[in-house]
């Protein structure tokens, strides 16, 4: 069955975009006159996933009053609450699994500008996890795993083969099986899941920014003004 859910992770700090985020969320940054986070609501109801749960922490009120019932996207918010403290990506997604329901989801970086297509698609069997990648950008030349076919490899990644994290995936409940609540990284979950083979991997090769500081973010504001231009 297609996925129909999606998690969007918009609890953190933002700290190394500051002074920006002092008092919004970075997900409600604006690029091309529009919040980063409105991209993602519409990619993924363009593609039928409108069952929408979002993460909330740092400036989460703001957020949330933002978004409001969802109607004017034409999908449904839930929220899961991480107060006081985010508690990083893997430990945020554990929180909301019950949000999510028992089958694999959609989960989407807010900090995160792309134009992937997320479409319909399903885990293969005995997979727990299916990982966006990108090639390297400058500010991570070392990339993130490395992906052999449709495949991601278990351990450091090395090789022509390494490829960035673009920050979506789609994820099994039961990659968190062992997990216990609190703060933790997603990544070592993935690779132990890799070291069985329940990984796999494809290649982005269109346009993916990872917004993580003000000049990246001035960087994507200009370029997505262009493009609005471009089409008058």
């Amino acid at each position: 069955m297609p996925l129909m859910r999606a998690l969007i992770l918009a609890a953190g700090r933002g700290e190394r975009m500051r002074p920006l985020t002092n008092d919004l969320p970075k997900p409600l940054l604006p690029a091309g006159g529009e919040p980063l986070i409105d991209y993602h609501i519409r990619a993924l109801a363009r593609a039928g996933i409108r069952e929408l749960v979002v993460n909330l922490s740092w400036h989460g009120e703001k957020l949330r009053s933002y978004l409001g019932d969802g109607r004017r996207y034409d999908v449904t918010f839930a929220f899961s609450e991480e107060y006081p403290d985010p508690l990083e990506t893997g430990g945020g997604i554990l929180r909301a699994l019950p949000l999510l329901g028992p089958g694999a989801f959609w989960v989407v970086n807010g900090d995160i500008a792309c134009d992937y297509e997320f479409g319909a698609r399903t885990l293969p069997a005995g997979t727990l996890a299916h990982l966006v990648l990108v090639p390297n950008p400058v500010h991570n030349p070392r990339g993130d795993f490395q992906l052999i076919g449709e495949r991601v490899a278990a351990g450091p990644p090395s090789g022509p083969d390494t490829r960035t994290f673009a920050g979506i995936s789609i994820l099994d409940p039961r990659l968190f099986a062992d997990a216990l609540p609190g703060r933790f990284p997603l990544a070592p979950l993935l690779r132990a899941a890799a070291s069985r083979d329940a990984v796999t991997g494809e290649e982005h090769s269109g346009r993916w920014t990872d917004v993580g500081t003000p000049e990246r973010l001035q960087a994507l504001d200009a370029e997505l003004k262009a493009r609005q231009q471009a089409r008058l």
